[in-house]
């Protein structure tokens, strides 16, 4: 990439965004791990996001959308290409019992903005630290609530930079699935349809799961959050703490001691010590009860040469 015409190509092409080269990942990621990014691009507005499409479209450049980093691990190597940052698009509205929300804005910004409201509907989403377009893209959830169920439509774009609305029937969302990653579309707004309600019992409900979150989850630490899927009929951390791995650590990361289910940084960790960690515990799990663990963290980038 001669990083020079691409500088002079997009400070000449976009109006409100910030580009910085060999940006280091790990300031933008809950496990605190990742290698450079050969461009880093915030924006601002949604045009500029479809500028940024657009040019890397024509110049055969990759892109890698990035939002709260809180459910994936970016490897030590860094990322080719452009990494697109979308918490800037954080704009928050209402109408009606409508709810648009830009794809940076935190969930739990938008579960807290609903409960102001007094709209119900959201409460499951308080104690998920993901941005919103992370969550319509793994149709995130917790305590028996998913994302699809209040999802009314969102906009996104294509690879191309064209854009697209979405119903929530279009985004075929399942567990931890959805149109979205099948298609390699980018969030840029969605719209929840939400309830009124009562604001005790709205706050009443999302004191208990905060609760029950900061009791049981390892806060305390970076993390990548909930590493693997639920696999059917059981529970991973239940597996891996059954498994006698409960605490193994490898380099600076260890499965944690509070909630098996979890993997932590707890010195200085690399994301080499995240990938070592989780094959080795899906080896374990496998060989000890026949069960093949799924990860639900993405990993993504170049490992380090």
């Amino acid at each position: 990439m001669n990083h020079t015409q691409i500088e002079q190509d997009l400070k000449a092409l976009l109006n409100h965004s910030e580009i910085k080269f060999y940006e280091p990942l790990k300031k933008y990621t809950y496990t605190r791990t990742g290698g450079p990014a050969d461009v880093h691009i915030t924006v601002h507005d949604t045009e500029d996001a479809s500028r940024v499409l657009q040019y890397s479209h024509k110049h055969s450049i990759p892109v890698t959308y990035l939002g709260n980093g809180s459910n994936i691990i970016i490897r030590d190597g860094g990322i080719r290409g452009i990494v697109l940052n979308l918490l800037e698009l954080n704009d928050l509205k209402v109408i009606d019992d409508i709810i648009t929300a830009g794809s940076g804005c935190a969930i739990i910004d938008v579960s807290n903005y609903a409960k102001d409201l007094s709209l119900s509907g959201l409460e499951f989403a308080c104690g998920i630290p993901g941005s919103v377009g992370g969550a319509v893209y793994m149709n995130a959830g917790a305590y028996g609530g998913e994302v699809k169920d209040c999802l009314l439509e969102v906009t996104v774009l294509d690879s191309t930079g064209k854009r697209i609305v979405l119903s929530n029937a279009d985004l075929a969302l399942d567990y931890r699935s959805s149109a979205v990653q099948d298609n390699g579309y980018v969030v840029v707004e969605a719209k929840f349809k939400l309830e009124p309600g009562k604001l005790s019992d709205i706050e009443e409900s999302m004191a208990d799961l905060t609760e029950r979150r900061e009791t049981k989850q390892p806060l305390e630490f970076p993390s990548c959050g909930s590493v693997f899927q639920r696999p059917p009929g059981n529970f991973a951390g239940k597996l891996i703490q059954e498994a006698g791995l409960q605490g193994h650590r490898i380099g600076g990361v260890e499965v944690s001691q509070k909630h098996a289910g979890f993997m932590v940084n707890v010195a200085q960790g690399t994301a080499g010590d995240y990938e070592a960690l989780i094959e080795h515990v899906q080896d374990v799990v496998h060989h000890r009860f026949g069960v093949q663990l799924n990860r639900e963290v993405r990993i993504i980038g170049e490992p380090l040469r």
